[in-house]
């Protein structure tokens, strides 16, 4: 784990200092208020001694636990991950990577193929609600809210996942000319028909019957009307 961190911040001049080492000052998650104070919203577990010893815990627990479903593992296991903050930076960043190593390690290999960071990335305000709510009624909290969250993070990547599967699939049975119309609209965002026509060298009447086709397929979309009309991939 602390070489995972060392990885992470390779190449981050200003964390050279603590990369790949529990931290050894306090990191409480901290919010800036208006006038440039700044406020606690959460205390992480103390430097030294308490974060080694709540990681050996929380190790000893994932490695010794039967009994709980390995997804429900992997969520609780990034929660008491960032709850402890086990190293100066980089702790969200780390709980998603390693996030992602565990699911992998039980077997759902299709989370390689997205991004779980991207997704909390993308919904980090609902991210951090849930967190300070289960983290504020620490220790002993119910953390059901977060366990939620984490498995409707995982459902919306695979579904994204699985609808670029169904392009995917779409695609291979496209003739060479959609292929060809299909690749120069995603090089071409907000092209028109004529464009198309013109560089690929294919009869406009042929492109305009070709296209309506892709919409439907779900592959392109189109935008505008009349001569203002152009395409982008969906």
């Amino acid at each position: 784990m602390k070489n995972l961190h060392n990885i992470l911040l390779k190449h981050s001049k200003k964390d050279e200092w603590h990369k790949g080492d529990y931290k050894q000052h306090s990191n409480a998650v901290e919010a800036k208020l208006p006038g440039g104070t700044r406020k606690i919203i959460f205390r992480t577990t103390e430097a030294g001694f308490p974060t080694q010893d709540a990681m050996r815990l929380l190790i000893d627990w994932y490695i010794n636990d039967k009994e709980t479903h390995s997804l429900v593992k992997c969520a609780l296991f990034a929660y008491e991950f960032v709850s402890i903050h086990p190293f100066q930076d980089g702790n969200g960043r780390l709980s998603r990577l390693l996030s992602t190593l565990l699911l992998l390690k039980h077997g759902y290999k299709w989370i390689q193929y997205v991004s779980f960071e991207h997704e909390i990335e993308n919904r980090k305000t609902e991210y951090y609600r849930v967190l300070r709510s289960c983290q504020a009624q620490r220790p002993n909290e119910d953390v059901t809210d977060w366990i939620r969250f984490f498995f409707d993070a995982l459902g919306n990547i695979q579904k994204q996942l699985m609808i670029k599967l169904e392009s995917k699939g779409v695609e291979t049975r496209l003739s060479p000319r959609e292929k060809a119309i299909l690749t120069f609209i995603e090089n071409n965002a907000g092209c028109k028909s004529g464009d198309i026509a013109k560089k690929l060298g294919i009869p406009n009447p042929t492109v305009k019957r070709i296209l309506p086709d892709l919409i439907e397929k779900n592959l392109v979309e189109k935008f505008g009307t009349g001569p203002g009309t152009n395409y982008s991939i969906k």
